[in-house]
């Protein structure tokens, strides 16, 4: 694992308002993003074909990509949902929402053939069975949540420490979910795994933070620093690679792996913001005011 200088940062400057001000801030933008998306499309998240049932084709095509894109558009009786260019294949996935008049996937291959584009492959998900598989895999998320939530306070069997750990998971999926609108991510199978893990990573993190506190000898601030700098060049290696993965997949057009990467990314982000100060807060509160009280 790759060591990072970790800075001695001198928490004594701010005060635990001062620390929780700016992820509660992030959190609320977050929050507001998600509900004002679900105010315009219904839903909280872009949700992919997986989710909603649709159509997928592949088309092998070559040339400048605004006319390709152009030619596909005026194939298809159905306007595409998206079409994503992969250079590296020279292929074009073109989407139709199963909500969509003319979609069934014998219809589209024809048309496609039609107009004299190479279809490389075509794959279709029925409406009842996005809506069966968003139901299990949002049902996953959820029991994962609410399973980590239980752990948490079976360990530490006391409300600050325990709530600060699950505010900062639900801090962490909350934002990631708000840039995967705000950049066109669309929740499918790949990004629900890429949620699980930062819950994973959030936990990971604060138990972290919380035993080097709550469980360690030594002065508050020395077992910070302590914690800081193993859970910091966890969480900036973590970075470093999903972000490798991201670029390298997004080059290759492999979608899935560069969705799973960002969103990872976005979430990992957000996980040093809570932990290191949203978290950190609550716990310097609950040592220093709320237990002598």
């Amino acid at each position: 694992m790759a060591v990072f200088t970790v800075p001695e940062v001198d928490y004594t400057r701010y005060s635990n308002r001062q620390l929780a001000a700016v992820p509660i801030f992030i959190l609320f933008i977050s929050l507001s993003v998600i509900g004002g998306w679900y105010l315009m499309t219904g839903s909280p998240v872009i949700q992919g074909i997986a989710f909603t049932g649709g159509t997928e084709i592949q088309i092998a095509a070559t040339g400048p990509q605004n006319a390709v894109e152009t030619e596909i558009r005026q194939a298809f009786d159905a306007e595409p949902e998206s079409i994503r260019s992969v250079p590296a294949q020279d292929v074009y996935i073109v989407t139709f929402q199963s909500d969509v008049g003319s979609v069934d996937a014998a219809t589209l291959e024809s048309q496609a053939e039609a107009a004299g584009l190479t279809v490389r492959s075509i794959s279709s998900v029925s409406a009842s069975f996005g809506t069966s598989t968003q139901a299990l895999a949002l049902g996953g998320l959820a029991v994962a949540f609410v399973g980590m939530s239980l752990l948490v306070f079976a360990m530490f069997r006391v409300f600050v420490p325990s709530i600060a750990v699950v505010i900062s998971a639900f801090s962490d999926i909350m934002i990631a979910v708000a840039f995967m609108n705000i950049f066109g991510i669309e929740l499918s199978l790949g990004t629900v795994a890429a949620l699980l893990m930062i819950i994973g990573y959030s936990v990971d993190s604060d138990i972290l933070l919380n035993n080097h506190i709550l469980r360690r000898s030594g002065e508050f601030y020395s077992s910070t620093y302590r914690a800081m700098r193993t859970g910091i060049t966890m969480t900036l290696t973590s970075i470093i690679a999903m972000s490798v993965m991201a670029v390298v997949a997004t080059l290759f057009g492999i979608q899935l792996l560069a969705s799973i990467g960002t969103v990872l990314v976005f979430g990992l982000l957000a996980d040093l913001m809570n932990t290191y100060l949203l978290n950190l807060s609550l716990l310097r509160w609950y040592k220093f005011e709320g237990v002598s009280r």
